[in-house]
């Protein structure tokens, strides 16, 4: 069955959109020997270090399941928990040096890929719509996974 092309609604554009951001992720995860979670997971922890919670709030993940990823990536040396020190209770999750560096190649080679999508739009029209996915997202109040540490790179 093919589909024809043209115009499509705003629910089925955002959900195949959705699937291309995915692919991306499961793509830089082949390459870097991770699961598309683990990439999520040490794209947030480049910005700093998180509490469990607070990963289980920005991941929008239950504990158990936060639990399982942390300790999945924590044996493969990219992670590491710390004592808190405002919380003698609890712990931060931070990156290794090794992490560091996977971390900072995964994002940067999914950043890349995500960059190269909208490929056939012009300079206008990404502005356009990176101003309206902007929008949506804050009206949202979606969280901070994939963190523009540096600025916008394309315009």
């Amino acid at each position: 069955m093919s589909a024809k092309k043209g115009r499509m609604g705003f629910t089925t554009a955002l959900i195949r959109s959705a699937f291309l951001v995915n692919a991306a992720y499961a793509e830089s995860g082949r390459e870097f020997g991770v699961t598309p979670q683990q990439g999520q997971l040490l794209c947030v922890l480049r910005a700093q270090p998180f509490g469990m919670g607070e990963l289980g709030t920005v991941l929008g993940l239950a504990k158990s399941s936060v639990t399982g990823l942390v300790d999945r990536t924590e044996r493969g040396g990219l992670v590491r928990r710390e004592p808190d020190p405002d919380d003698s209770r609890a712990v931060r999750v931070v990156l290794t040096p090794h992490g560091r560096e996977v971390a900072d190649a995964f994002y940067a080679k999914t950043h890349q890929r995500i960059e190269d999508l909208p490929s056939s739009l012009t300079a206008g029209e990404l502005d356009a719509l990176t101003g309206l996915l902007g929008r949506v997202v804050e009206d949202n109040n979606v969280s901070v996974i994939f963190p523009e540490l540096d600025g916008p790179t394309r315009n």
